[in-house]
């Protein structure tokens, strides 16, 4: 019992509406604690065990729950009654998951991230209800619910012969990234001007005044040169 007593979840609540995850996370904490053969049918667990499981189980139910249950002694017992009870809302989950499943839609989503989120969410309810959504069924809701805008580009993405949806998913975000650095570097300027460095007012000054006064000098020195050879030549 010292392994499970570090586990802990949330209690099956009296209405019943948590049925599924519960007995889900249940299954996972006897395992984690070796007692996962206790709730098996026609099992051959040691009573130790089974009651160690029992305390578990109790530990994460309703009070009123427990109250009901309280004079139930057998572990299967418990758990077939608690069964019997709650199953049914694996019928009403399951059907709300394949409506939701066969109205989904990439176009009624403002993301990608958005509407895996929506995906993800109905495949684990389908799950927990014993229907699995396979890779190609995921690869075949996202190529075929694309906007009507979209047709090329769902076309491209899907004559890439995807094989995995998670696969998929990461190119089109890559992409997407791609695209957007594109968008902001035809944005930055207008096309057809080159972007220049910028100078610095006073030091472009400096240097103009610079270059004009080297000039002067070096006209002023190229005259001088020409007057005094022209003095030389008068002299002779």
């Amino acid at each position: 019992m010292t392994n499970l007593a570090k586990l802990d979840f949330v209690a099956l609540d009296i209405t019943g509406k948590n049925y599924l995850t519960w007995v889900m996370d249940t299954k996972i904490h006897l395992e984690a604690g070796n007692f996962g053969e206790t709730i098996k049918e026609e099992n051959n667990a040691f009573s130790q065990d089974r009651a160690n499981a029992m305390i578990f189980i109790c530990c994460h139910l309703d009070e009123g729950l427990k109250s009901k249950y309280l004079t139930v002694e057998d572990l299967l017992a418990l758990w077939k009654a608690l069964r019997n009870r709650y199953n049914y809302q694996k019928t009403m989950i399951l059907l709300k998951a394949r409506y939701e499943w066969t109205h989904l839609r990439i176009q009624d989503f403002k993301s990608i991230t958005e509407y895996n989120s929506a995906m993800f969410k109905i495949s684990s309810q389908m799950k927990l209800c014993g229907e699995t959504i396979i890779e190609e069924d995921m690869l075949e809701k996202f190529f075929s619910t694309f906007h009507a805008s979209n047709v090329l580009l769902q076309q491209q993405y899907r004559e890439r012969g995807f094989i995995e949806y998670n696969h998929l998913i990461s190119v089109f975000f890559v992409a997407k990234q791609n695209n957007e650095l594109l968008m902001k570097n035809h944005q930055s300027r207008p096309t057809g001007l080159k972007s220049f460095p910028e100078v610095n007012a006073d030091s472009l000054e400096v240097n103009t005044t610079s270059s004009c006064g080297n000039n002067y000098k070096r006209g002023r020195d190229h005259m001088q040169g020409r007057w005094n050879e022209k003095g030389k030549n008068h002299g002779v």
